[in-house]
């Protein structure tokens, strides 16, 4: 699940980068660039989302995440 998102921020980011290369400015790199750390941060809590359930369960399964859940 993690993994799809990263390759569809990865795409958003060739996208920025090959309009900003097209319309011959570095706007496109700029923003890149948050997106970047925007993924990052979503890897971090993703990872400790995974290490919380991982450490309450003892294992980890897709369809037992409904403990997300209120």
């Amino acid at each position: 699940m993690f993994m799809s998102i990263e390759v569809m921020l990865n795409a958003a980011n060739l996208a920025l980068v090959a309009f900003g290369r097209r319309a011959g400015n570095a706007e496109g790199q700029a923003l890149v660039f948050f997106v970047m750390a925007v993924a990052a941060a979503e890897v971090a809590v993703g990872l400790a989302i995974i290490v919380t359930i991982f450490r309450l369960r003892r294992r980890l399964s897709v369809d037992d995440l409904s403990v997300m859940r209120w």
